[in-house]
């Protein structure tokens, strides 16, 4: 029997949760109050999916390993799916006019469509839209 998880959460740390609130925000993003104070807070992909961002400080308290740093080292690549290509590059360019930092340049494979941007912590978005489904 094959194992399915029925929610995904994703924990990213951040020097300021404050910016990454507003960053975020700004490409469209929403927050669930519910799982939001000081340290961390909830952000909405759907409703099966959440990346929780929690302060450097605190998300050290879940690990006794070191935290990369994600502006030199990379550890995982976040990949968010659009509904067209266009809305593709809208959220690239309202996450680079947002403060983000340009990763790679679009890449269109025919059958998906790409492009990628860090966050204000360094970390790696990318944005595709995928001709059919990956289900």
């Amino acid at each position: 029997m094959a194992r399915t998880a029925k929610q995904v959460f994703v924990n990213l740390p951040v020097k300021n949760l404050d910016k990454s609130i507003h960053f975020f925000t700004e490409l469209g993003f929403e927050f669930n109050p519910q799982f939001t104070d000081k340290n961390a807070t909830c952000m909405v992909i759907n409703e099966n999916t959440f990346v929780m961002l929690l302060v450097e400080e605190f998300f050290q308290t879940f690990t006794q390993k070191e935290l990369v740093n994600a502006r030199s080292s990379t550890e995982v690549i976040m990949a968010i799916s659009a509904e067209s290509n266009d809305e593709v590059d809208e959220i690239v360019k309202r996450a680079l006019a947002a403060g983000g930092s340009p990763s790679n340049e679009a890449i269109d494979h025919g059958f998906m469509y790409a492009w990628s941007f860090q966050d204000l912590d360094g970390h790696l978005w990318e944005v595709m839209h995928m001709q059919g489904s990956v289900e």
